[in-house]
């Protein structure tokens, strides 16, 4: 922990569907959805008008639906955008030190001591407001929330409290006041199963974590978990800011408070572990072609199983059946203890929809040989639209995806620096429509 408020934590507000908001002026104060439109989908990210309906990321798409009203729009990702609006921000970052830690797409430290700042309190508040109005002029209105504190803990915490389009300086010294009245789950490594286990001793509050002595912590979570904690609950947190760190595998797992041997429940547990994994990929724009499954046995005993795939993968539902394929070749029968889901192997994540669950490619037409050669033309393309997509069309100009089905396609054509357009339906193979590029928000 640092003597002066000199690490800042940025974290964009629901980026995907604040992006999809910005460049679809029509969208703007409507919920949205942002991930998977298929009937296997998972959210990635969803407005603050959704979250009001209960909406969050990582959970299916079908529930999401169940619980959002009418008129709700379910997009498709679109990475470009994303990436584009990201690379500005990050570039902006950049401009206050050299040393920048990017932990996702939206999210990033900041170390400010580096960039050679008045550190003083009222100098790194008007710096962090000053840097939340330069990110929404130069983004055309995505906001971020802001945490600076003496720790990275604390700062990223700080950005956690005010959202969205939130401030908090922690002073030097009123870490712990800042700290103790919130629940456990704020701080990071604490998940539901260590929550339940901590709520069974009445601890709730990072306050009541505090009270507890490292003996005690370490018995109930683990040597290296408990250690942690007991850390984290003092504010004690030394970690440097690190420029540029490159993530080299992504990863989740979770600790049962009871063995489990039910085949249902383990897939299950798989399933959500996918979806944590796929969710940050997709996030950081990434994928990867190694899946690894971890499992700690009843007699405590750890065992993990890879396989590398010929292609990189984020898809939460294919990093799921690798693992399930995986876990079936694992002796069970005592009962699993850890679940662990894993991708490594990483490399950016190629130009696509990022969520959409896609038909298979059309089957190339094999036409036979006649006594007599003649030129076979081959059928046109069949582009697959997914709601969200950038379009063209050559007369009507620019739009997006409104949705698809019947070999129609219905798009409405505006942009970020347009009013709310009209809506045209066309046919799918329509030659004047075409994918488009990202619109330029800039004016």
């Amino acid at each position: 922990m640092r003597r002066e408020p000199s690490i800042l934590h940025l974290d964009l507000d629901a980026f995907f569907a604040a992006v999809e908001q910005r460049d679809k002026p029509s969208l703007r104060g409507r919920p949205v959805v942002v991930g998977g439109t298929g009937g296997r989908g998972v959210v990635a990210t969803a407005s603050y008008e959704a979250r009001a309906f209960g909406a969050r990321s990582a959970m299916s798409t079908a529930e999401a639906r169940r619980l959002c009203p009418p008129g709700t729009a379910f997009l498709g990702g679109r990475f470009a955008a994303y990436r584009r609006t990201s690379e500005v921000v990050m570039g902006l970052l950049r401009e206050l030190s050299p040393l920048v830690e990017p932990l996702s797409i939206d999210e990033a430290y900041v170390d400010l001591a580096a960039g050679g700042h008045d550190l003083s309190l009222a100098a790194v508040t008007a710096l962090a407001r000053d840097l939340k109005d330069r990110i929404a002029e130069a983004t055309g209105g995505v906001t971020g929330s802001v945490g600076v504190a003496t720790s990275k803990s604390l700062a990223k915490i700080g950005s956690e409290l005010d959202k969205p389009d939130g401030l908090t300086v922690v002073p030097p010294g009123a870490e712990l006041d800042v700290l103790h009245p919130l629940p456990v789950r704020s701080l990071g490594g604490i998940g539901p199963v260590t929550a339940e286990r901590l709520a069974q001793i009445s601890v709730k509050t990072i306050g009541d974590l505090h009270r507890l002595s490292l003996v005690d912590l370490t018995s109930l979570v683990g040597q290296a978990h408990g250690a942690g904690l007991y850390r984290l609950a003092r504010a004690d947190d030394d970690r440097p800011v690190v420029a540029d760190r490159e993530a080299k595998s992504v990863s989740a797992e979770e600790t049962f408070a009871r063995d489990l041997t039910d085949p249902a429940r383990l897939a299950a547990e798989i399933e959500a572990l996918a979806v944590r994994v796929g969710s940050r990929l997709q996030r950081s724009g990434t994928s990867g072609r190694t899946v690894t499954l971890k499992v700690r046995r009843f007699d405590y005993s750890t065992l993990t199983r890879s396989q590398t795939l010929a292609h990189a993968l984020d898809e939460p539902r294919q990093i799921a059946e690798v693992a399930q394929r995986l876990l079936a070749g694992v002796d069970r029968s005592g009962g699993v203890r850890l679940l662990g889901v894993g991708v490594s192997g990483l490399s950016p994540y190629a130009q696509g929809d990022l969520f959409a669950e896609r038909d298979p490619e059309p089957v190339a037409l094999v036409v036979d040989e006649a006594p007599e050669p003649e030129t076979v033309e081959p059928p046109p393309a069949v582009v697959a639209w997914y709601p969200g997509q950038d379009v063209v069309h050559a007369e009507l100009g620019a739009g997006w995806v409104w949705g698809s089905g019947l070999n129609r396609v219905t798009v409405r054509f505006e942009g970020p620096r347009t009013a709310p357009g009209p809506v045209r339906t066309l046919a799918a193979d329509d030659p004047d429509l075409a994918p488009g590029d990202p619109p330029d928000w800039t004016g």
